[in-house]
């Protein structure tokens, strides 16, 4: 076999295992920023929705959004399950009902997976948005739908051949694909839940419900940190070592620079250095860099870095003000930094990167690119939110889609899962040293945590 197909299947298939592990991130970061009663509802939907996008992805996703169609929908190939056994390696001819992944010479099967695992992060973008309130099988249904139809139609258009991909729209790794798609489909299904209890005063006023493990939040931050670095150089989907580098090195900046502002915006407006705030401004830096950053130089990737990092908090504390709960930051992060990276391929972009073949605002380009990157995100915002919106709302007059008051206040994990995460809290009792010695014991007292500057 060519050692170049070798290499560049190795590399496609390392990459998107590191996509994969990016599960555990999004699960990490989740479950920290969320109350200890729901940690064991939120650790379970995440690790429940890469199965349901493995399943549905496979049966019907795939095919719709890569298959031979027209501009808008593919169908050649749909049912990918009947010929993935007899397509392993590059040549099959069942390859051939793929047409719009026949740009990179790896195996369909690796195709498949690298797709996949991009597919698996789009519908646990949700996961966050609606925690805290949502009942546990509704959600999983939702999640289904989203990997089944919503993603794939939409991702026909961007990286199926589609009419976007046509026209010249541009989304490298999946500012709009991935992320847009689902912050669009969170921002429906929190609007259908509405805030968790407690989050809203009757005069609109936010209240702070912190996090309460910021330890296993920011373990969370390492992991999809790491996670991205299979995310952007991985799209390169062969082992092209100038671009992977390059890539790799944009992707961090981007990274580092929100970082960075996102503390300092924090410190400016919150008063104090907030770690919910670092945390979601390093992803924000990433989701935002991820459409362009093939397109751009190291030194433009500073720039959408910082950006980034001050509009994540800026959107996190308007989402506050205009009512709209998200406990973990989830459409500061994924949906407003997805808009802005996507935007930001039409700014920043040169001809002399891979294929872009034109140049962005800011590089004498004018603003073809930055009209062509705009269609493209409104087109994908009206389809995904109009199409969640009915799958949610459908989902609720079938199965109900809100657990009751009593469960949201005493916390998902015993209504919904039987269990808590941290049972030996639940059950601590404090000996006295008189009741002790007769066997009896009082209850341990609540702790009373004091006002965080955490938002989420």
């Amino acid at each position: 076999m060519d050692p170049k197909v070798i290499a560049d299947t190795l590399w496609v298939l390392v990459t998107a295992m590191l996509v994969f592990f990016m599960n555990l991130g999004f699960a990490c970061v989740e479950t920290g920023l969320c109350r200890s009663k729901n940690a064991v509802n939120i650790l379970s939907k995440n690790f429940i929705v890469f199965a349901a996008a493995s399943i549905s992805f496979l049966l019907l996703g795939f095919g719709l959004m890569f298959g031979n169609g027209n501009g808008f929908l593919g169908w050649d190939g749909l049912w990918f399950l009947g010929g993935a056994d007899n397509s392993p390696a590059m040549g099959d001819k069942y390859q051939g009902a793929y047409s719009a992944l026949s740009w990179t010479g790896v195996p369909l099967l690796a195709k498949f997976f690298f797709q996949l695992v991009f597919c698996g992060t789009a519908a646990t973008i949700v996961s966050g948005a609606v925690a805290e309130r949502i009942k546990y099988y509704p959600f999983i249904v939702f999640s289904f739908i989203i990997c089944g139809i919503i993603y794939p139609i939409v991702g026909h258009w961007i990286w199926g051949g589609g009419w976007l991909a046509t026209q010249g729209f541009r989304d490298f790794a999946g500012s709009t694909q991935v992320h847009s798609i689902g912050g669009w489909a969170a921002l429906a299904g929190v609007l259908v839940l509405g805030p968790r209890l407690g989050k809203f005063n009757k005069d609109g006023t936010a209240n702070v419900i912190p996090g309460h493990n910021m330890s296993l939040a920011l373990i969370g931050g390492f992991v999809l940190w790491l996670g991205w670095f299979g995310f952007n150089p991985g799209s390169t989907m062969a082992a092209d070592v100038d671009a992977i580098s390059r890539i790799c090195i944009t992707t961090n900046t981007a990274a580092a620079a929100a970082m960075l502002s996102a503390t300092l915006t924090s410190t400016l407006l919150l008063k104090k250095p907030d770690l919910s705030m670092a945390i979601n401004g390093c992803l924000a830096g990433l989701v935002a860099i991820t459409a362009p950053c093939a397109f751009v130089s190291v030194g433009s990737s500073l720039i959408i870095g910082l950006g980034a990092g001050v509009l994540v908090v800026l959107s996190v504390l308007a989402f506050d003000k205009v009512k709209v709960d998200d406990p973990v930051g989830a459409l500061s992060v994924h949906l407003v930094n997805g808009v802005y990276g996507t935007l930001c391929v039409g700014l920043f972009c040169e001809e002399r990167f891979i294929d872009t073949k034109v140049n962005g605002l800011f590089f004498g380009g004018g603003m073809t690119q930055v009209l062509l990157q705009l269609y493209g995100i409104g087109a994908a915002a009206v389809t995904v939110f109009g199409l969640s919106l009915v799958a949610w709302l459908a989902i609720k007059a079938v199965m109900g889609l809100r657990v009751s008051a009593q469960e949201e206040l005493d916390g998902l994990d015993v209504y919904e899962h039987g269990s808590t995460c941290y049972p030996e809290f639940a059950a601590r009792t404090i000996p006295l040293s008189l009741g002790a010695q007769l066997g009896e014991t009082e209850p341990a007292p609540e702790l009373s945590a004091k006002p965080s500057l955490q938002r989420h």
